[in-house]
C-alpha cells in the first residue's frame, strides 16, 4: 500500500488562519479589559494617595537683611517676593526680596516713636500703633499686584482705618501693661489692661465720633495675656493657669466663666495661650511642650470653654505660629526645628530643622505658600508646600470633634458660605449611605426576583416563560433615569401622603398573594380548565392592583384607627424623622432596577438545571417540592448566588435613582423613613463643583476608588463561592 504524505487543503489552510486570528482578538479583547481596569484602579490610586503625604518645605528660598533695629510686625505676599515691616522705632516698609540691592521700595516713619506696635488678625492683616498719649492708628499693608506688559507690577500700599480725631483708648494718666484690639467692621475694639488693674473696653464705629466704654467690675492685680477675637466680643485674659473668659452683653462685658488651664495638673504649667485660625479655638502651650486646643462647647444649654485635644510635642517651645486661614499651627525650638500640626486631623505634616535657632518673629502669607522667619538680623523665606493638612485616616474613618459641635461626630460637609468654615470629609456617613441604600434594595429585590425566577423556571406553562421572560429582561434596558424621576416626582409624594396604606401593603401584599393562591387551590378541577391552569398567574395582577387601589383609599381611616390620625405626628412624638425622599421610596425603586438583574441570571440558572436530575428524583418518590429544594436549588446554587452578588453591585453603584430619590443628607441612621448620600450620588453631585487637586476634589476619586474596590471583592467573592458550591454539587 503506498503511503500518501497528510497535507492541508487550501479551505483547511483559511480556516486554521481565521481560528488563529479569532483566537488572537479574543484573546486581546480580555487582556485589553483586564488591562483597562488596572489602569483605572492605578489612576484612581494615583489621584488619591498625595492626600496621605506629608508636606514639603523648601528652607532658605530668599533671605534679607534688615538694618539693625528690630522688627515688630512682619508680613509677606502670596509670590514671596515682597516683605512688610514694622520696627520698634516706628518705620514702616515694604521691601523687595530678590532685589540686587536691599533697599526699601516704600517706606514711611511716624512722627511720634510708637508706644505699643500691636499685630490683629492675621487673616485681616491689620495693625495698631499707640502713641504715649494712648492715640492709636490702624493700618494694614496691601500687596497690589496689577499685569502689564512688562509682567506683574508690584505697588505697595498702606490702608488705614479712619479714626476719630484725639481719641484715645486709655485714660492717659493710667499706662497700658497689656493691649489688644480688634477690627469688625463697621467697629473697632480696644482692650486695655491699666496699671491700677482694670481692662477698660472701647468701641467706635468706622467714621463715627461716639466712642463707647465697658469698664470690668473685676480687677487683675497681675495679667500675663489679653486677647480679643476678632469680632471684639469676647476677651480672654490669662492669670497664670487660670483663665476669665468674658463677653460682651449689651454695652457691657461680663465675665462668663473661669476656667483652670491646668486641670488641676501641677505639671501642666501655662506658657502661652493663642488663637486659632477662626478664633473660634484657642491653643494653650505649657511649659512641658503640650499644646491642648480649647473651644466652646455646649452643656446644658451653656457654653462652656473645653479641652477637646491635646498634642504631646517636645518641650521648649519658643514660638508657636498659627496657620493664617486653615486649623493648623507652628511650633519652632532652640535648635531652629520646626514642626506642623493640623488640629482637627491630628496630623503632623512638617517635622524639620530649618534654622541654626528659633526665630524671634514668623508670619505666614495669606495663601499659607510662603514662610518668613527673622532671627540675627536676617529674614529668612521658605516656602510650604502642604496641600491636605486636614486629611488623615483619623479625620476620614473616625469621630472628629470640630469646632462649635456638642460632641465628636461623623460629618460629612464640603462647603459652606462661612469663610472661617472648615471642610469636614468623613467618609463614614455617604458609606453608610451606600450600603443602607443597598440594604434596603436587596431587601425589596432579592425576595421577588428569586422567587420569581424560581416560579418562572420551575413552576410556569411554557407558553406563558416564552411571554414573561423576555419581558422583564426587558425591565433592565430602562433608564435608571427615568426610574429616579418617577420615583423622586410620583412614587415619594404618593409615600408621604398614604404612608399609613404603603406600610399596610408591605406587609398585606405578600399574605394576599398567599391567601390567593390558597382560594385557587381550593377550587374545584371542572372550574379551573387547563387554559386558566397554564396562565393562571395572570389573573393574581387585577387582584393585587384592585388590593393596592382599595387600600390607598382607606389611607386615611388607617391612620385614625392606628396612629390618631396622623402618622407622621405620631412618629414624630416618638423620635423617629421622616423626610420625603427617604430610604423606603430608594429600596423601592432601585429594587425595580434590581431585580431584572437578578431574576434573569437566577432563572437561567435554575432552568438549566438537567431535567434527568428532577425526573430522577419524582420517579423515586419526591414531591415537587421536594425534588425543588434538595435537588434543583442546590444544583442551581451557583448561579442564584451570582445572581445576588451581581444586583448588589449594581445596587451599590446605581448614581441616578439615589441621586433623584433622597434627599441626598450624609445621615448615620438606619430609618427607612429618612434618607441617606451615597458615594456614587456623592460623586456626582460635587465633582463638577470641586477644584482639582483640592482634598475635595482627591477625596472624590478615593471614592470612586473605594466603589471600585467593593464591587471587585463582591465579585471577587461571589465567584470564589460560586466555584466552591459548583464543585460541591457537581456530583448531582
Amino acid at each position: 500500500m503506498a503511503y500518501v504524505e497528510f497535507s492541508l487543503q487550501e479551505r483547511d489552510r483559511k480556516r486554521l488562519i481565521k481560528d488563529r486570528m479569532i483566537r488572537f482578538a479574543v484573546t486581546c479583547g480580555g487582556v485589553s479589559v483586564l488591562g483597562a481596569l488596572i489602569l483605572i484602579f492605578v489612576y484612581l490610586a494615583l489621584v488619591a494617595l498625595p492626600l496621605f503625604g506629608d508636606a514639603k518645605l523648601t528652607p532658605d528660598v530668599a533671605q534679607l537683611a534688615l538694618p539693625e533695629s528690630e522688627p515688630q510686625i512682619l508680613a509677606i505676599d502670596d509670590y514671596g517676593e515682597h516683605l512688610f515691616v514694622v520696627t520698634e522705632q516706628g518705620q514702616i516698609q515694604f521691601w523687595p526680596v530678590n532685589a540686587p540691592t536691599p533697599t526699601p521700595l516704600w517706606e514711611q516713619t511716624l512722627s511720634f516713636h510708637p508706644e505699643w506696635i500691636v499685630k490683629g488678625n492675621p487673616q485681616n492683616g491689620w495693625f495698631l500703633v499707640l502713641d504715649n498719649q494712648h492715640r492709636p492708628q490702624i493700618a494694614r499693608p496691601l500687596f497690589h499686584y496689577s499685569v502689564e506688559k512688562q509682567g506683574r507690577v508690584f505697588t505697595p500700599r498702606l490702608e488705614s482705618w479712619p479714626l476719630p480725631e484725639n481719641l484715645t483708648i486709655a485714660p492717659s494718666e493710667q499706662k497700658i501693661r497689656l493691649l489688644s484690639f480688634a477690627v469688625a467692621r463697621p467697629d473697632v475694639y480696644f482692650a486695655s489692661y491699666l496699671s491700677d488693674g482694670k481692662v477698660v473696653v472701647r468701641w467706635v464705629s468706622e467714621g463715627g465720633a461716639l466712642v463707647n466704654e465697658a469698664v470690668l467690675a473685676q480687677r487683675y492685680p497681675q495679667l500675663d495675656q489679653l486677647l480679643m477675637t476678632p469680632d471684639g466680643k469676647t476677651l480672654y485674659l490669662r492669670q497664670g493657669d487660670q483663665l476669665s473668659v468674658v463677653q460682651q452683653e449689651g454695652q457691657r462685658y461680663q465675665l462668663r466663666e473661669q476656667v483652670d488651664l491646668s486641670q488641676g495638673n501641677a505639671e501642666q504649667t501655662v506658657s502661652g495661650i493663642t488663637l486659632l485660625a477662626g478664633a473660634h479655638s484657642l491653643l494653650v502651650t505649657y511649659e512641658n511642650g503640650n499644646v491642648s486646643q480649647w473651644f466652646d462647647v455646649l452643656e446644658r444649654g451653656a457654653r462652656t470653654l473645653a479641652p477637646i485635644r491635646h498634642f504631646h510635642l517636645a518641650p521648649h517651645i519658643r514660638l508657636l505660629l498659627p496657620d493664617t486661614n486653615r486649623k493648623g499651627f507652628y511650633t519652632f525650638y532652640p535648635n531652629g526645628t520646626l514642626q506642623s500640626h493640623y488640629t482637627t486631623s491630628e496630623k503632623l505634616v512638617l517635622f524639620e530643622r530649618v534654622l541654626p535657632q528659633a526665630p524671634r518673629l514668623a508670619a505666614m502669607s495669606d495663601n499659607e505658600h510662603y514662610l518668613i522667619m527673622f532671627a540675627q538680623g536676617i529674614a529668612r523665606i521658605a516656602e510650604v508646600d502642604n496641600p491636605h493638612p486636614e486629611v488623615s485616616f483619623r479625620s476620614l474613618w473616625r469621630k472628629i470633634w470640630y469646632e462649635s459641635y456638642p460632641e465628636p461626630q461623623f460629618v460629612w460637609q464640603s462647603t459652606s458660605a462661612d469663610n472661617d468654615f472648615e471642610a469636614k470629609l468623613s467618609l463614614v456617613p455617604i458609606a453608610f449611605g451606600t450600603l443602607k441604600a443597598a440594604f434596603y434594595a436587596m431587601l425589596f429585590a432579592v425576595p421577588i426576583a428569586v422567587l420569581a425566577a424560581i416560579y418562572t423556571a420551575y413552576f410556569m406553562a411554557p407558553s406563558m416563560r416564552r411571554v414573561v421572560k423576555p419581558t422583564i429582561e426587558l425591565m433592565e434596558a430602562l433608564p435608571t433615569v427615568i426610574i429616579g424621576f418617577l420615583a423622586g416626582l410620583w412614587l415619594a409624594p404618593i409615600v408621604e401622603n398614604h404612608l399609613a396604606a404603603v406600610v399596610t401593603l408591605l406587609i398585606g401584599l405578600p399574605l394576599s398573594t398567599v391567601f390567593i393562591g390558597l382560594l385557587w387551590s381550593w377550587l374545584p378541577k371542572r372550574i379551573v380548565g387547563r387554559g386558566l391552569v397554564e396562565w393562571h398567574a395572570l389573573m393574581l395582577i387585577p387582584l393585587l392592583l384592585g388590593l393596592i387601589a382599595v387600600t390607598l383609599s382607606y389611607s386615611h381611616e388607617l391612620e385614625q384607627a392606628f396612629f390618631a390620625g396622623d402618622i407622621l405626628l405620631y412618629l414624630q412624638e416618638r423620635g423617629i424623622g421622616f423626610d420625603q425622599r427617604n430610604a423606603l421610596v430608594v429600596g423601592m425603586a432601585m429594587g425595580f432596577a434590581v431585580i431584572p438583574t437578578i431574576f434573569t441570571i437566577a432563572e437561567d440558572a435554575i432552568f438549566s438545571v438537567p431535567k434527568h436530575l428532577s425526573d430522577g428524583s419524582l420517579a423515586l418518590g419526591a414531591t415537587a417540592w421536594q425534588t425543588l429544594l434538595r435537588v434543583v436549588l442546590l444544583t442551581a446554587s451557583p448561579g442564584i448566588f451570582s445572581a445576588v452578588m451581581m444586583g448588589l453591585g449594581r445596587a451599590v453603584g446605581e448614581t441616578m435613582i439615589v441621586l433623584m430619590a433622597t434627599g441626598n443628607t450624609p445621615l448615620l441612621d438606619w430609618n427607612i423613613l429618612e434618607g441617606m448620600r451615597t458615594l456614587s450620588a456623592n460623586i456626582a453631585v460635587e465633582l463638577p463643583e470641586s477644584e482639582v487637586a483640592s482634598s475635595h476634589y482627591r477625596i472624590l476619586f478615593l471614592s470612586a476608588l473605594l466603589l471600585f474596590l467593593f464591587t471587585f471583592v463582591v465579585n471577587s467573592l461571589a465567584e470564589w463561592v460560586r466555584q466552591r458550591l459548583r464543585t460541591r454539587y457537581r456530583s448531582l
